[in-house]
């Protein structure tokens, strides 16, 4: 699904999806440093709010040297490259046996539900 066309919304509206695009986009850069929190999920979704309130905002998250390129395929192509569907099951699973170990039996089965249903569904992709 390509950005929106057509201007950015007006009004009050446009301050609150500046204000949803911020608080994702700062969700995203705490991201960078843990390990566990996504980055560019974040990201993307911050491109998506400020595409309706600050467009110019919204083409620097994708020309940025780093995180443009997977922002540019997933909006250009739904595509989510091998490394990042690899990386994203990989972090999905440490968190299943973290909650294994801290919780146990049934807990385990609510990040292992969402696993399932996540993984198969990040792992059908394009590429």
């Amino acid at each position: 699904m390509p950005p929106p066309s057509g201007p950015p919304v007006k009004g009050f509206g446009r301050h609150l999806w500046l204000g949803a695009g911020l608080a994702a986009f700062g969700t995203g850069t705490i991201g960078i440093a843990l390990p566990l929190l996504p980055t560019v999920p974040f990201y993307l979704l911050a491109a998506f709010c400020f595409t309706r309130s600050r467009p110019e905002w919204a083409e620097r998250l994708y020309d940025h040297r780093r995180y443009g390129p997977p922002l540019r395929e997933w909006r250009d192509r739904r595509a989510i490259g091998r490394k990042a569907k690899i990386a994203s099951l990989v972090a999905m699973g440490v968190g299943v046996v973290a909650t294994g170990v801290a919780l146990g039996w049934p807990w385990v089965l609510i990040p292992l539900a969402v696993m399932a249903a996540t993984g198969s569904w990040i792992w059908t992709r394009a590429e």
